[in-house]
Formats: structure tokens, sequence, C-alpha cells
């Protein structure tokens, strides 16, 4: 969350009322004291569900102009901070990590390396930083809220440098967009990209992007589906729900949809991508609905204070319960070591994420902790 996201935060406390009270999953109500902290619940698996989930849509045309409805704010699964929850902040000054531990950004684990060759059955990961990766699946290359910019609006310089140089990308088949805020939806990055490269965006941003000046641009509901061409053969993109909202000016708070993107190869491979979310429900539906799920890119950062940040961002050991409650088969941290957007240590969401799985006792290299700058490659099935 920036600065100007905090800002941003109070214009609307009038629209909802309670300002960020007793939903269900919220945090506490902001005048009383925060909950003393406790040792996290064990991670257990999911219980099976048995009944049948409904079946995938049908994909839809790209490019199609769609009409939306004024906003999404019935899609919200917390309410959001009003101006009490933006007061405390300001007196308790909680997110920022405390100066005494600003030097284990010197510890963050950047290693950049050549992009793995991508072949017709290659599905390979490479972490630019925070949420942006490169995603090479089928012989086309995706990117996920790309960031390359030094700065965005309201927060300090990035902490690591961009994983990927912009000039080392290979040509960009499309971008996939999880919502609107600055650190995922940024404007210098974009412009970067030839006008006519396909964005994949959440209902209602359709508008935003072709003010300027992009021209193939689809923008789609949860639980609905494009199919991409690619030379290993077409991969199919499904928008799916995450616990979050979307804001940009003072006038259009949850104007424009927010979610994850479920990426599936031609040999069933399948890649969840998270975006920006809290805990909750949709984890175990998204599992339900799309079986399978090899790896899921998750945040583990920007998560304290908890009062606060709960609703809308995961802790580390929440993003492992949503990896077993997804039924995948590897996590893949992310929305970390980039940008200091809260009050947790640097190198605290490392640490953790590695506890809580080891908890679990799933095998170690199911964990996929990658630096900035790094590559993986997912095995053939």
């Amino acid at each position: 969350m920036t600065e100007q996201t905090e800002r941003s935060l109070a214009e609307q406390s009038a629209d909802h009322r309670g300002g960020i009270g007793a939903g269900p999953g919220g945090p506490a109500d902001p005048g009383t004291a925060p909950a003393p902290v406790t040792a996290p619940a064990p991670v257990t698996a999911p219980a099976p569900v048995t009944d049948t989930p409904p079946p995938l849509a049908e994909p839809r045309p790209l490019g199609e102009t769609r009409t939306w409805p004024r906003d999404f704010t019935d899609r919200l699964t917390a309410p959001l901070p009003g101006v009490r929850a933006l007061a405390r902040i300001a007196r308790e000054g909680k997110l920022r990590p405390a100066p005494e531990t600003l030097r284990e950004i010197q510890q963050l684990p950047f290693e950049p390396g050549p992009l793995p060759a991508a072949g017709p059955t290659t599905v390979a990961l490479t972490w630019a930083g925070h949420a942006s990766w490169i995603i090479r699946i089928a012989g086309l290359t995706l990117l996920t809220d790309p960031v390359w910019s030094r700065k965005i609006l309201g927060t300090p310089p990035r902490v690591t440098p961009v994983g990927v140089r912009w000039e080392d990308l290979p040509p960009v088949d499309a971008v996939l967009i999880s919502h609107n805020h600055y650190d995922h939806l940024d404007i210098p990055t974009l412009k970067r990209l030839p006008r006519h490269t396909p964005l994949l965006l959440p209902a209602g941003l359709a508008c935003w992007a072709r003010r300027r000046g992009f021209r193939h641009v689809t923008d789609l509901d949860w639980w609905e589906a494009v199919e991409l061409p690619a030379p290993g053969g077409p991969v199919r993109l499904d928008f799916v729900p995450a616990h979050h909202w979307s804001k940009r000016t003072l006038t259009d708070t949850c104007r424009s949809l927010w979610g994850g993107w479920l990426l599936t190869a031609p040999d069933g491979r399948r890649v969840h991508f998270a975006g920006d979310t809290g805990y909750g429900h949709w984890f175990e539906e998204i599992g339900r609905r799309y079986p399978g799920i090899d790896l899921s890119l998750l945040p583990i950062g920007a998560y304290d204070p908890r009062w606060m940040l709960r609703p809308v961002h995961t802790d580390p050991e929440e993003a492992v319960r949503a990896c077993q409650d997804l039924g995948a088969r590897a996590l893949v941290p992310m929305h970390w070591s980039t940008f200091l957007l809260s009050g947790e240590p640097p190198l605290e969401p490392l640490r953790r994420v590695r506890a809580a799985w080891e908890t679990t006792g799933r095998p170690r290299e199911d964990l996929w902790d990658l630096p900035v700058g790094a590559s993986r490659v997912l095995a053939e099935r």
C-alpha cells in the first residue's frame, strides 16, 4: 500500500460506514488496542470437497468491448479503512520498517541471470521483483503487473534493482494486470511497450488502457477466460477472484475489478498468479474449479500492521495456507524484497515463509523462494 493509497483511503470513509470495522476476516476496530500476537495456527491440508465444480467458462473473444457496472464494491470481502484507521497509522507511524532493521536491505537476495530458453513445451518463471514476472509458456512471453520504474508514486525507491533489464526482454506477447494500484499498474513501464501489445485486464480497465493508445485490450470478470494462440498450442488465461480492492484517484474507488490469473498450458500444467490479495475463501474455490495447479505465485510481504492490512495482504503463514487451499504443488513467494510498503523488517517475509513451509512437511524443493532476477523451469508432466 503506497502513501498515495493511504491518503486516498480517507476520502471514501463516508461511503463505507463502520470504517475498518468488523467484516468477516476484517481487522480489529482501530479505536481499540491491537490484539496480542500469538503463534500462527498449524497449517493443515484443506478438507476434500465432494461437490462437482461448475464447468469452466467458454473463452471470450479477445478485444471485445464490454459494459460493466458503475463499481464493484459488492465484491469486497472486508470493509475498507476509514479516517480512524488513517489517524491511527499516523499516530503509530508503522507503515515503514524500523530504522534499525534497514541494514537487512543489503542481504536481500538478488541474483540476475539469463532468461531460460522458451520452447513450445516450456513453462518457466523469472522474477523481476515485486509482482512483476516474466512467464514463458508454450512459446509465449507474458508479463505480470510489470513495474520497471525505480520509484512509484508515494513510496521510497525500490531497494533491489529490477531483476531483468528491459532491453534484455524478448518480445512481449501479452501483459496481465491484476488491479490498478500504482505498484501493479505502472504507466511509465507500460509506455515502453508497443501499443499493439495485448493487455489482459480486470473488468472496468479497458477504457483506461484504450485512452493510452493500446489497441488490443481485453477486460474480464471473475471466472471468465480468453485463449492466446501460441507455438505450442493455445494458452488459456482465466481471471480469478482475490481479496483486495482498487483505486487510482480520489473518485474511482472500486470502479474497476481486482483479481488474479490462472494460466493453463496446452499440456494442462497450471500457474496461478494471485496478484495482490488477503487470505480468504476464494483460494479453496479456485482450487476446486482448477484442479492440478502446479505453481501458485503468492504475496508474502506488505503485511504489517496486521490490524490494517490483513484483509488485503497475506502474511507468509497465510500464503502457505493459501497454497494448500489451492491444492498447488509449489509455492512461489512474491510481493516482497522490492518496495518497502509496510512495517515488517525487510528479510522477515523470507524467514517466516521458510519456517511456515517447513512445518507442513512438504518437499523443500516445492518452495520456489527465488532471488530477484532468478529463473526456474517447471518440469514437464
